[in-house]
C-alpha cells in the first residue's frame, strides 16, 4: 500500500511539473502551437460511462494524444466490431487516476507515452503478465522485464539544428558537450516536457546524480531559451530563434511533410551515444481488473500487427518494434544508432528526476 501512494505522488508530481510553465534563469519562450505528445487538459475523454463494460466492449485509457492513435484505434474497432471506448489524458494524469481508482477501474487497457508511467503501474501490481504470443514480437530490450507492457513504437532523443546556422562538424558527439560555453544562447530545451524529464532519468542513470547535477547547472549557465514542446523547439530552430535543441525524432517530419525540403532544419543523431541518443517507447500493458481481458490482448496482438505498426511508421514517423515493416528512408534505422545501455525499467523514477530539476532551478 504504501508503495501504491508513493506511486501516486510521483505522478501527480510529474503531471502537475509537465503541466507548468518553466520559469528558471533562462527568459521562457512559449510558443503556444500544441504538441501532439503534450499533456492535454483534463477531462479529455470519449465514451466513458464509468459503469460496468458489457461483453464485446474495451475500454482504453491513454496517455497518447488521440490525434496520434484515434485512427488505428478506430480500425482496430471496425475490424473487431468491439465496442472501444477511449478516456484519453496525459501518460501522468492517467497512470494516477488507475492509481487511485485501483480494482474499481473500467479500464482494461493502459496505452503510455512512455515507460515511466507504466512503471508506476506495474510496480502497484496492477498489470497481468502478458502472453508470450504478446511479448515475442519485440526484442525484450522493449518490454517490461516482468512481461507486465510491452512497447508499441520506439522514439529517439536528437538534436534538431538549423542548417543555415550548423553543420553536423559543430555539434558535440554527446551531451556533455552543450555544457560548453560556445553554446550560451543557443540551445532550446523543454524542461517540463515528458520525454526530456525521461531522458534525465536515464541520464542519472548512466552518469549518476552528481555529474547529471553538474551537467544541468552547465547547461543553466549558458541561458538555454525554454520553450513549452517538442513542437516549439523544432519551429524555433526553423525560424532562427536558436540554433539547435533537445526534442524526439518524429517532430521535424511533420514540418517537412508540410513545408517540404526547404524548411532549415534537420536531425543530428549524437554519434557517443550516452542519454542524448535514447530510444524510448510508448507501450500498453493490460489492467487485471479489467473485464474484457480476451478483448485486450486482442487489442494488443492488433497493435503489434504489421498492419498497426506500418501505420506507425508511415502516419506519425515512429519507429516500429516488429520486424518486416517498412519505416521511412528519412529515418536513419534503429539497428545503425548508437543508444545507451538502458532498461526500460530504469526510467520510472520520475520523482528523483523532478526534485534534482527543482534543486538546481530549472524547473519551479
Amino acid at each position: 500500500m504504501l508503495q501504491r501512494f508513493k506511486s501516486l505522488s510521483l505522478l501527480l508530481i510529474a503531471g502537475i511539473l509537465l503541466a507548468a510553465c518553466a520559469a528558471a534563469t533562462a527568459t521562457p519562450v512559449l510558443v503556444p502551437e500544441p504538441d501532439p505528445e503534450a499533456d492535454p487538459e483534463p477531462g479529455g475523454e470519449e465514451n466513458i460511462s464509468g459503469g460496468e463494460a458489457a461483453e464485446g466492449d474495451l475500454v482504453i485509457y491513454s496517455g497518447r494524444s488521440e490525434n496520434l492513435v484515434a485512427p488505428i484505434i478506430q480500425q482496430f474497432a471496425e475490424a473487431t466490431g468491439i465496442d472501444v471506448q477511449v478516456r484519453y489524458g496525459g501518460t501522468a494524469e492517467i497512470a494516477a487516476a488507475l492509481l487511485e481508482e485501483g480494482e474499481n477501474s473500467p479500464a482494461d487497457i493502459f496505452y503510455a507515452q512512455d515507460p515511466g508511467g507504466l512503471g508506476a503501474i506495474e510496480d502497484a501490481g496492477l498489470l497481468v503478465e502478458l502472453s508470450e504470443e504478446i511479448l515475442g514480437n519485440v526484442d525484450p530490450n522493449f518490454a517490461s522485464p516482468a512481461g507486465k507492457w510491452v512497447g508499441i513504437t520506439a522514439r529517439v532523443r536528437v538534436v534538431v539544428y538549423n542548417i543555415e546556422a550548423l553543420s553536423p562538424e559543430d555539434l558535440p558527439v554527446d551531451l556533455s558537450g552543450f555544457a560548453d560555453q560556445v553554446w550560451d544562447g543557443r540551445l532550446g530545451i523543454p524542461p517540463t516536457n515528458a520525454s526530456f524529464l525521461t531522458m534525465i532519468t536515464a541520464m542519472r542513470n548512466l552518469w549518476g546524480e552528481n555529474e547529471t547535477r553538474a551537467w544541468l547547472e552547465g547547461i543553466l549557465a549558458n541561458h538555454p531559451v525554454y520553450y513549452e514542446n517538442n513542437t516549439a523547439i523544432v519551429a524555433a530552430v526553423g525560424a532562427g530563434e536558436v540554433d539547435a535543441g533537445l526534442v524526439n525524432h518524429y517532430y521535424l517530419y511533420r514540418f517537412l511533410a508540410e513545408e517540404g525540403e526547404s524548411f532549415p532544419a534537420r536531425n543530428y543523431y549524437m554519434t557517443k551515444g550516452g542519454p542524448g541518443s535514447l530510444v524510448m517507447v510508448s507501450g500498453a500493458g493490460i489492467l487485471a481488473n479489467g473485464r474484457n481481458q480476451e478483448n485486450a490482448q486482442r487489442f494488443l496482438e492488433f497493435m503489434l500487427s504489421k498492419v498497426a505498426q506500418q501505420y506507425f511508421a508511415s502516419q506519425t514517423f515512429e519507429y516500429p518494434l516488429v520486424e518486416g515493416v517498412v519505416t521511412s528512408n528519412l529515418l536513419t534505422p534503429l539497428s545503425q544508432l548508437n543508444p545507451p545501455d538502458v532498461s526500460m525499467s530504469d526510467l520510472a523514477d520520475l520523482e528523483g528526476t523532478a526534485a534534482l530539476l527543482q534543486e538546481v532551478g530549472m524547473i519551479p
